[in-house]
């Protein structure tokens, strides 16, 4: 007799209403995560694919990720008409147009062209097939002294119609985005209005330089890192640094930024001086009163220049914030943490895990001083940071507590209600509800 099969989840309906009841199906499935990877990865959206700042020269290529294809970013030459409106930077898709074979196999270099190893197809770094081999077929001579052409493309077979898949491209204060989406809407709309002067703030007017990577594969779903950095109640309760050190938690003020349609935010705070406070630490396991530095460097935080603006949601005023967490949907993260800056880049690689690349940058103006302060707060975030460390830890215990309940269990977010928008404050979930409200429109749940 065969053993029943376990029930597959019903994804076009998500029974209970809102959004803050987040079925654990939504983590688990696998023919679910298919339908994102098209919907959202490969549909109308912007992702991340790395800083221009990686690709400096003509010439230059890093290989990326858009869902689970593999992308080349990578600079192109420019005509001198074009210098000053075409930034030369390119995204492609790392597959052979002949017979699909992911032909570039080194993670960065420098090239004039593309080559596949395959058969030896040629393409221009914008990704047009520059030529193959034997196009034209092979003449041949025979005995009588006449001669034919053996093989070769059909007749009418068009180079141009042949190369590479091409991404749009959007280029933001050295940030590119790529969409295989022709449908996508342009990308200043994409990103909103309340959440844009947010990275206009870390990156408008500077040139970025380039300070190094981390990198780490995390077993648990791609959402879940999402809802990580758009939720403010876990910092002051799970990372001890933050809490004891006053770098984040719930006696700060803070403000909680969402766009329109609830998939992009910001979360922005201003630290103290940390030390205990009976309303923020009492019983707070992560809070040690007794801890101290034996490198005070580490937290050696230096104002700049720039965190000091024009408050968007209060014109006129001044506000100084020390950190920003932005999240742009579907896959990127960008940092502020006090003198820290990065990029963090979500790749989904199945319905179980993502990979995690850190990318960590400063300013071309930076002073050497500032360089070596940026690199040592950085130890606070990546694979094994003071930090981050948890982050990673707690969202592999989350998908194994889903995939040990089944399909019928359902998270809770209802801290601060069950409404979406932005807050005034960090004891909420308001965020991540808006990123599901925004999800189940896109997925049809």
């Amino acid at each position: 007799m065969n053993a029943p099969q376990p029930h597959a989840p019903d994804v076009h309906r998500w029974s209970a209403p809102g959004s803050s009841r987040v079925p654990f199906w939504a983590y688990t499935d696998a023919q679910l995560y298919r339908r994102e990877l098209d919907r959202i990865f490969y549909g109308a959206h912007w992702n991340y694919v790395g800083l221009e700042a990686e690709i400096p020269n003509v010439g230059d290529y890093r290989l990326s990720r858009v869902g689970e294809r593999q992308v080349i970013l990578v600079r192109d030459r420019v005509a001198p008409k074009d210098r000053g409106t075409d930034t030369g930077v390119r995204v492609v898709e790392n597959r052979c147009a002949h017979r699909g074979v992911r032909f570039c196999q080194q993670p960065h270099g420098n090239a004039r062209s593309f080559v596949c190893p395959y058969h030896q197809w040629t393409y221009k770094l914008n990704g047009d097939l520059a030529g193959l081999p034997f196009k034209d077929g092979v003449k041949e001579e025979r005995p009588d002294g006449s001669a034919c052409v053996n093989g070769g493309m059909p007749e009418g077979f068009d180079l141009k119609a042949n190369g590479l898949v091409k991404l749009r491209v959007a280029v933001l204060h050295g940030l590119v985005f790529a969409t295989f989406s022709e449908d996508a809407e342009p990308f200043a709309d994409y990103i909103g209005p309340e959440v844009m002067p947010w990275l206009d703030r870390i990156f408008k007017g500077r040139q970025l330089t380039l300070l190094g990577y981390n990198r780490q594969r995390i077993p648990g779903n791609w959402k879940l890192m999402m809802e990580n950095i758009k939720d403010p109640y876990h910092p002051g309760l799970l990372h001890t640094w933050f809490v004891t050190f006053g770098l984040w938690r719930a006696d700060q003020k803070s403000r909680m930024v969402t766009d329109a349609h609830g998939r992009h935010a910001a979360m922005v705070s201003r630290r103290n001086e940390g030390g205990e406070n009976k309303t923020v630490t009492q019983g707070v396991t992560s809070f040690k009163a007794g801890m101290a530095l034996n490198d005070a460097r580490l937290l050696d935080v230096v104002p700049e220049p720039w965190w000091t603006v024009d408050d968007p949601a209060n014109p006129g005023t001044e506000i100084t914030p020390t950190v920003t967490m932005l999240t742009l949907f579907p896959g990127l993260i960008v940092q502020q943490q006090v003198n820290s800056l990065s990029t963090r880049h979500i790749v989904p690689r199945g319905e179980g895990e993502f990979d995690f690349v850190w990318t960590h940058f400063g300013f071309a103006d930076d002073t050497p001083e500032m360089t070596r302060r940026r690199l040592r707060q950085a130890n606070l975030f990546g694979p094994a940071g003071f930090v981050s460390a948890d982050d990673g830890e707690v969202i592999e215990f989350s998908q194994d507590g889903f995939r040990q309940w089944g399909e019928s269990g359902s998270t809770l977010c209802e801290l601060g209600g069950t409404e979406t928008g932005g807050t005034e404050h960090m004891v909420t979930e308001t965020l991540i509800r808006g990123m599901y409200a925004y999800w189940k429109k896109v997925m049809d749940v």
